[in-house]
Order: C-alpha cells, then sequence, then structure tokens
C-alpha cells in the first residue's frame, strides 16, 4: 500500500507522524519554509509531542536551529495545540496508519479510539 504524499497527514495521526507528515502539515498550516530545516533536524510527531515539555532554555535552542522566527513559532504551537484539542475531544476521524496491514485495521481503530484521550496528556486546558 503506497501512501499519498500529497494529502496532508490525519490529525488523530500526530503522534505517528513522519518527518515528511510533518512537512506536509506544516505547508498546510503556512509555514513550507521551514519544511526542509524540520527534515534535516528530524522533527516527526513524537518531537512535536514532546515540545509541550520544554524548558524555555530547549525552545530557544529548537526556535534558534530551525531559523523560526518568534511569529511562526507562535503560530507553529496554536496549530499543535489545535490539533490536540480536537484528539482530545474526539473529534478526529480514526483510520489505520499507512504503514499498518489492512489485516490490522479493525484492531487499531479500536485501540485507537480507546487511547485517544490518554495520548494528549500534556494538554492543559486553558479557561
Amino acid at each position: 500500500m503506497t501512501k499519498d504524499k500529497e494529502r496532508p497527514p490525519e490529525p488523530l495521526d500526530f503522534f505517528i507522524w513522519t518527518v515528511e507528515d510533518v512537512g506536509l502539515w506544516l505547508e498546510e498550516i503556512n509555514l513550507g519554509s521551514y519544511r526542509q530545516i524540520f527534515k534535516e533536524n528530524g522533527v516527526n510527531g513524537e518531537y512535536l509531542e514532546s515540545m509541550s515539555m520544554f524548558t524555555t532554555e530547549q525552545i530557544l535552542r529548537f526556535i534558534r536551529k530551525c531559523h523560526m522566527k518568534w511569529g511562526d513559532f507562535i503560530i507553529l504551537c496554536k496549530e499543535l495545540r489545535r490539533i490536540k484539542v480536537a484528539c482530545l475531544k474526539g473529534e478526529q476521524k480514526v483510520r489505520h496508519p499507512w504503514w499498518a496491514p489492512r489485516c490490522l485495521s479493525v484492531v487499531f481503530i479500536k485501540a485507537a479510539k480507546c487511547n485517544r484521550q490518554s495520548r494528549v496528556v500534556s494538554l492543559k486546558l486553558e479557561p
């Protein structure tokens, strides 16, 4: 099975995005100019998820490493939060990952539905 490289990745798959998926998502949120530098630095979904736990020093290091403007970093964070909130609320369509065999689709979808809220543990909702 081949993955459609031009279609943005599903937000529910955020935690398992490859660097290519992140690049497509950056294009979708108008931050495509960072696509190559994110790829060079190996920024995948797991890395994006870990950013919510970054210290100020780690955030500054990331911004320098990716040559990001502050405004663009804020956009990135807002879009990450939007995806996390949608996942937490269960608003995303569940589909099996492109790399998983079709025979595991039902198992994956059931596990994803059960595990959806536990995967967004770092999200802190503000009033």
